[in-house]
Parts: C-alpha cells; sequence; structure tokens
C-alpha cells in the first residue's frame, strides 16, 4: 500500500463515517508514534509525527539533546556534528530529529489499524453526544436493529440508540425492523464517560452495569409521561399552534394515563379536541402505546371542581375538600363505586396523583350509614340532641376527637350554638378521650351503727328494739318446736292469687273430693287396715 493510498482511504473513511479529515489524520499521526516506538529503541523519546496531506508521506520525530561528548546516541547529538547545520548551536539544547524507521512491519501496521479504528469510533461518538446532547426530552423515531441482553438497539438515521428494559412499558415487545417512538431520557458525555472507564472501579450496582451498555450515549425511554405528551402534540394541531395545552399528567405506563387540559379559547373544547372526530385523534396514540388507556379530562383552578373531573368516567355525587385542600371525600352512586375505584384501585390513584390530594370514595349508602354511626356517636355526649348533631356533622365533626382537635373557640363560634353549650359539649368531649376526669357521682354516707334509721314519709321512726322483735321467729305448736317462715315463704303469701290460680285450686278440690269418695271406708277394708297397723286402738 502506498503513501498515496493511505490519503485515499483517509478521505473515503471521512465522507462515509462523516468524521472530519482533520481528526483521521491526527488518529492516523498517534498511530505513528504509537508503532515507532515499538520499531525503534525504547530510549528514544518519540513526540511527533507528520503526514503530507498531499502525498501521503509521513515523517517521525524525537528530542535530542546537544552535547560535546555522546555517550548515549539514543538521547544526545554531538555538538561538532549539529555546528554544521547551525553555526550557533550550543551544548545543552534540545533539537527535534527525524527517527523514521526504514519499515514498520507487521507489527507497525497491526498498531496503527488498531489505533486508527480507536479514534474512528471516538470520533463518532463525540459527534453523536454533540447531536443530541440538547435534545434531551425530545421525541426520536428509530428502527429496531437488535436485542442485546434485553435491550433494544434503535437506529436513529446517523446514531444507534439503546432503549433499556427498565425503560420499556409493561408488557412491550419489539420485533427486527420495527419502528417505534420513543423519548431521548440521557445523552453521556463521552469525556466523563472515558474518564469513568479509566478510573479504578468501585462499588456499583451490577442491575445498572446490566441494564445499560457501558458504550451507549443515547437513552431512550416509553415510559416516561413525556412521551403522552409529545405523541398528543404531534396529533393535536391545537396543540401545535397552543390553543390547547397539557397542564398536568399521572401515567402508569403500559396500563393507563390521565392528563388534564386547558383550553385558552373559550370556543374551543379542550377535550374534544383531544379526542378528535370519533376519538380518531386519542386513538392514534393509543395504538403507539400498545393499547394503553387514557383518560382526558377538563383542568379547573377551582380544586373542588378539578378532584371531581379526574375520576372521570365516573360521575361524581358531591365532593367534600378539607380546609387545607390536601384531602378529599367523593361520594357516588352504589353502582358507580367500583368503575371510580378502577381495576386495582388504579383509577382513584392516578386521580390523586394528577390532583394531588389524597381522594376517599364512598357510596351513597356507605355514606348513610357512616353518618348514621357518627350521629349516634354525637348524641351519646349528654349535651348533643339532633339540632347539635346536625352543624356538628356539618363541619365534619363525627367524633369526640374531632371536637376537641376542632377547638373551644372555633366550636363557640358555629353558627346555631350558644357558647354555654359549645362549652359543656367541649368538656365532655374531653372527659369521653380521657383527658379530663369524670366527675364525682353523689353517694350516700354511711350510717353508723346504733342510730334509728330514718324513714322518708307518713308514720315515726321505728326504734331498733321493735326492729329486734320483729326479726325474732314466731314460737308456735304445743310440741315445742319453733318454726322460722323463710322469705321465700313470706314474697309466697304476699302475692295475690291470679283467676286462673283459682280455677286450678277449684279443680284440685274437685279432683280430691272424688278421690275420697272413692276410698271410702267400709267395715271390711276397715278391719284390714286396723290389722296392718299394729298398737292401733279402735274400731269402724
Amino acid at each position: 500500500m502506498s503513501s498515496k493510498d493511505v490519503v485515499d482511504i483517509l478521505e473515503r473513511i471521512s465522507l462515509e463515517k462523516n468524521i472530519p479529515l482533520d481528526s483521521l489524520y491526527d488518529a492516523l499521526e498517534s498511530a505513528l508514534i504509537t508503532a515507532s516506538k515499538k520499531m525503534l529503541d525504547p530510549e528514544i523519546d518519540v513526540t511527533e509525527a507528520e503526514i503530507d496531506r498531499e502525498t501521503g508521506d509521513f515523517r517521525v520525530y524525537a528530542t535530542k539533546t546537544v552535547v560535546e561528548e555522546v555517550t548515549n546516541p539514543n538521547l544526545e547529538l554531538a555538538l561538532s556534528e549539529v555546528q554544521e547545520e547551525i553555526p550557533d548551536i550550543e551544548p545543552g539544547e534540545e533539537l527535534t530529529v527525524d527517527v523514521t524507521p526504514t519499515d514498520f512491519g507487521r507489527i507497525a501496521a497491526q498498531s496503527a489499524k488498531q489505533v486508527i479504528t480507536q479514534r474512528i469510533r471516538e470520533a463518532e461518538r463525540e459527534m453523536v453526544y454533540d447531536k443530541y446532547k440538547n435534545r434531551v426530552g425530545e421525541l426520536v423515531i428509530g428502527t429496531v436493529q437488535r436485542h442485546e441482553k434485553g435491550n433494544v438497539i434503535v437506529d436513529l438515521g446517523g446514531a444507534e440508540a439503546c432503549l433499556p428494559r427498565c425503560n420499556m412499558a409493561f408488557g412491550e415487545r419489539f420485533r427486527y425492523g420495527e419502528r417505534i417512538k420513543a423519548i431521548i431520557s440521557e445523552v453521556r458525555d463521552v469525556r466523563k464517560q472515558q474518564a469513568k472507564e479509566s478510573a479504578p472501579t468501585g462499588h456499583h450496582d451490577r442491575r445498572d452495569r446490566d441494564q445499560v451498555p457501558k458504550d451507549a450515549l443515547v437513552i431512550l425511554s416509553r415510559r416516561s409521561p413525556q412521551l403522552v405528551i409529545k405523541l398528543f402534540e404531534q396529533e393535536v394541531a391545537e396543540m401545535r399552534e397552543g390553543t390547547v395545552s397539557i397542564r398536568l399528567i399521572a401515567r402508569e405506563p403500559g396500563k393507563r394515563s390521565k392528563i388534564a387540559v386547558l383550553s385558552s379559547d373559550n370556543n374551543v373544547d379542550p377535550v374534544g379536541a383531544c379526542v378528535g372526530m370519533k376519538g380518531s385523534r386519542v386513538q392514534m396514540v393509543v395504538q403507539e402505546l400498545r393499547g394503553e388507556r387514557i383518560d382526558i379530562v377538563e383542568y379547573s383552578d377551582d380544586k373542588r371542581r378539578f378532584v371531581a373531573n379526574s375520576l372521570k368516567p365516573a360521575e361524581i355525587e358531591s365532593v367534600e375538600l378539607s380546609e387545607d385542600g390536601r384531602r378529599a371525600l367523593l361520594v357516588v352512586k352504589d353502582e358507580e363505586l367500583s368503575l371510580a375505584i378502577g381495576k386495582g384501585g388504579l383509577n382513584a390513584m392516578l386521580a390523586s396523583r394528577l390532583t394531588g390530594t389524597e381522594i376517599d370514595i364512598i357510596s351513597v349508602s356507605q355514606l348513610a350509614e357512616r353518618e348514621a354511626e357518627a350521629k349516634k356517636e354525637l348524641l351519646e355526649l349528654p349535651s348533643v340532641h339532633d339540632a347539635e348533631a346536625e352543624i356538628l356533622m356539618g363541619k365534619g365533626l363525627l367524633s369526640a376527637i374531632d371536637i376537641v382537635e376542632y377547638g373551644l373557640e372555633e366550636l363557640k363560634a358555629l353558627e346555631g350554638m350558644s357558647e354555654d353549650t359549645a362549652e359543656k359539649i367541649y368538656r365532655e368531649a374531653l372527659r369521653e378521650i380521657g383527658e379530663l376526669e369524670p366527675e364525682p357521682e353523689e353517694s350516700e354516707e354511711p350510717q353508723e351503727p346504733g342510730e334509728p334509721e330514718e324513714f322518708e314519709g307518713p308514720g315515726e321512726p321505728v326504734e331498733p328494739e321493735a326492729l329486734e322483735k320483729s326479726e325474732k321467729p314466731e314460737e308456735k305448736g304445743e310440741t315445742g318446736e319453733t318454726e322460722i317462715e323463710s322469705n321465700d315463704d313470706l314474697a309466697e303469701e304476699q302475692i295475690e292469687d291470679t283467676p286462673q290460680e283459682d280455677e286450678m285450686e277449684q279443680m284440685d278440690e274437685t279432683e280430691d273430693e272424688d278421690a275420697d269418695n272413692e276410698d271410702m271406708a267400709t267395715p271390711e277394708n276397715l278391719d284390714e287396715d286396723m290389722k296392718d297397723q299394729p298398737g292401733s286402738i279402735g274400731t269402724a
């Protein structure tokens, strides 16, 4: 290969790879210096190489020191020899001399090839970086070239980009030659990348190394919410004109997205402009996102209205918003509760992200049950009646804890409630949650023994002696046996007979009379009875 052929090859590479020719010449000169060091003595300090860009001839130069007496020819020059060409030269000065080898050989050629190849690759990476470093967040279209460890390599036309598997939406698969759209999420700096590669390796996350190749410069993403915005800007002319804009977006890649749109022209419906005729515009976006569902709602500065719109397509009956606007309670019909929550709670979760509000969703029947329970709990406070319960529930005070947290002064300021009632309710709420000791109950004073017991009402007090006599058991019977009537016997005697008991007694008496008539004694029976009972006296 002649020197002229080398010049032609460099020019052809410059045209094909779109690399500046000066960069290729610099790479070749570096290759010549490296190859020369391998061919020459290691002591020779090769510092420069030069290529003639017309003929392709090259020269390699080294630095040597002028001395009067040469001891090392690789590093020194004789003063007498140098003075023939440079008369005013002095010892100790350095000169650049030509040390070009006569034949590089196979090793030198191989080294030059490797260096040129590396420099070409570096030049390409620098060009790619300069081209895309200011395009982060833009939408690009590319063709799938190949798959590497789950990552997709995409040809952007003059540069290759990497779509890591961690930046793909759920369930996405791509075939060779397929055209895809993605967002540029990162462009790596070549110089920083080289510094990291040359620096000592420390502890790195293995997962990150596996997901993104080291030589990748342009990193793509299809999980970014920006992808949905850019796709709508392509399809909706009103967005390109600036009439309609996407104010907020919440996305669960591969499953569902919610966007809040606003129009600067009252005559333009922002939702209708994004949907298009018979849904043609939104369907194009859904098709590019591989079937991902998209909800388009109207943005509003009214937080209550915006929260209600965010749960579309469910219809909202009422919205209760907290004073700080961070929490909202939405009431829907019983048949639309599942639609408002969404599969796996996805619709409610995206609505919460979109509005920045913690959303609670209940049905009408659940609200009625909750209000009934809250009213029942409030009515347990002695000073709370139906009117007070309605006032408290209207302010969202559903329990004693809510009342205490609301504060006494705010409670007094409630319309329709007096200050005295508010103070009583507040004290009772404190007592209910245990922050205030309960009021002591009135207890009867213990009666000292020996004192007469006082009775209210007519009559005189009973003396203790009379009570003792009344408590003594009654003595009756000729045999001297003492019978004590129990309390149960006394209680039975005091109970009045009912008509049913009288009828039962009459029936028992009738049965006893019949039995007596049947068992009436005859002379024969009487004699037998007397014989059976020894010691009996008398005859029938």
